[in-house]
């Protein structure tokens, strides 16, 4: 049985129909904001930092230092990417808490294969 559209009840169905169509419209429209005015700025930063990242590099830095700055660098332009591009910024805290520890996890585990990777320099494959 709806309720929302009885027969014995036209004004009562009314009032409820509008109410309804008045909460989805507001819902909607927090929603459908103007995404150019967030992403933009984002972009440009995004730019900015490759700029000084090619900038840095023909700067005569000690290999260490230039490759700390590099490194520091793109990381903050990964986080920015990750965070409004892929939209993880409007994401919940559990998500973050449960995603980077299963990345770390799976970086250090691509780390395990580097011992065969040194023991093939002298062209011992097995070990011998």
């Amino acid at each position: 049985m709806d309720v929302c559209r009885a027969p014995d009840l036209p004004v009562e169905s009314f009032a409820l129909g509008r109410a309804l169509r008045r909460k989805f419209t507001r819902a909607n429209s927090k929603k459908s904001g103007n995404t150019i005015a967030k992403y933009l700025p984002v972009y440009f930063v995004l730019l900015a930092i490759a700029i000084v990242e090619v900038f840095l590099a023909y700067q005569h830095f000690s290999t260490g230092a230039l490759l700390a700055i590099l490194l520091a660098l793109a990381i903050c332009g990964g986080t920015l990417a990750l965070r409004y591009f892929m939209h993880l910024a409007q994401e919940t805290r559990g998500l973050f808490l449960m995603l980077i520890p299963a990345v770390v996890f799976v970086l250090l585990m691509m780390n395990m294969i580097w011992s065969d990777s040194f023991r093939l320099l002298h062209m011992r494959p097995f070990g011998h």
